[in-house]
């Protein structure tokens, strides 16, 4: 008999939630031996899973939070295997859900090796992530706050002569505008905000810059013309191993920028990009292969604007943003992608 299947093998299921989660125990043959709702911490999260015994698969989706858990039940030496949450389909379709039915579920779809997975990425990655994305965040906040500046001026019949009215030329003028109140208290405020933001996101790229200055990975990208550091650090961070990807194309359709198949007999419908994966990373694909200098980049988006017209723009810019990714895997892959060398350079 299959090992997976014997009786006295026991599988955890975990429906980890912010304060309190709730862990079953199946036996092999997928009864119940046992559901318990703990108050969040690691001793007591490892007590109630240790009772499947020492090495017991565990099941977690990668929902709020994973980290702790999934860092305490290793380091305890279980075989612990994190659930993606849009690969779990039987939780969402059912008429009842409860934590108990969601940790059953879990533990029942490893027992039958059917469990959508998720990566566990190690925790320096997850770190180089949490800067990448916490200054992604900073600066849409600072775009925002620009934005708000620009809406208190429209209210004010103040119309700026310059298009950035945040570098030095726009600096100057705003500090010679007077408004009324409470309009100019706002502007002063929100620009008090603005030097904030610019501060604490330089202070995150020089932490990013500290701890990539020795990657190869991120040195290869950087020679990718309209890569520049921003860029090569999300595409660090949000792939994380590369050498995970059998090939360029698993990495697209990981990073949500393949199309989705819908086929049933001789019907085959062809929709838009999944966008499932890192949004991140499909943004800075966009943002980069807009950007590119790279001549291979730049010709492929315009044979599809010529093949399709220019109403078709959008749809050349994702595709482009697929061929980037593939860029972006050969070069983090084998440190140079060779199709950048069989380019022709751009017509001016």
């Amino acid at each position: 008999m299959n090992q997976r299947y014997e009786k006295s093998r026991q599988y955890v299921g975990i429906d980890l939630h912010r304060r309190r989660s709730v862990i079953v125990r199946l036996d092999g043959e997928g009864e119940v031996l046992e559901c318990v709702q703990i108050e969040n911490s690691v001793p007591a999260l490892i007590e109630e899973v240790g009772k499947a015994g020492v090495g017991a698969p565990v099941a977690i989706e990668a929902t709020y939070g994973w980290y702790w858990a999934v860092d305490a039940l290793r380091a305890a030496g279980f075989a612990v295997t994190l659930a993606h949450p849009r690969g779990v389909a039987s939780m969402q379709g059912r008429r009842a859900k409860t934590d108990k039915l969601d940790a059953k579920e879990l533990a029942d779809l490893l027992r039958l090796d059917r469990l959508a997975t998720a990566w566990i990425a190690p925790p320096e990655i997850r770190e180089l992530r949490e800067l990448v994305r916490y200054r992604h965040r900073l600066v849409g906040e600072r775009s925002a706050t620009k934005a708000s500046i620009h809406a208190v001026l429209g209210k004010c019949g103040v119309i700026p002569e310059i298009a950035d009215i945040f570098g030095p030329v726009g600096t100057k003028m705003l500090d010679a505008l007077v408004l009324p109140e409470p309009y100019g208290s706002r502007v002063a405020s929100q620009r008090r905000i603005m030097a904030v933001l610019s501060a604490e996101i330089a202070g995150v790229e020089v932490e990013t810059a500290r701890r990539l200055k020795d990657n190869a990975e991120y040195r290869a990208l950087l020679t990718i013309g309209g890569v520049g550091p921003v860029m090569a650090a999300i595409f660090v961070a949000e792939i994380g191993d590369v050498h995970r990807f059998a090939t360029a194309d698993q990495l697209a359709c990981w990073a949500g920028l393949t199309t989705r198949v819908d086929s049933s007999d001789r019907h085959t419908r062809y929709g838009h990009v999944s966008k499932q994966g890192s949004r991140l990373l499909r943004w800075a694909a966009v943002e980069g292969c807009q950007r590119a200098r790279e001549p291979y980049l730049a010709g492929k988006r315009r044979e599809i604007i010529a093949r399709r017209g220019r109403r078709a723009q959008h749809i050349a810019t994702v595709a482009t943003a697929r061929h980037m990714i593939k860029v972006v895997y050969y070069t983090m892959r084998d440190g140079h992608a060779r199709c950048l060398d069989a380019a022709t350079p751009v017509a001016s």
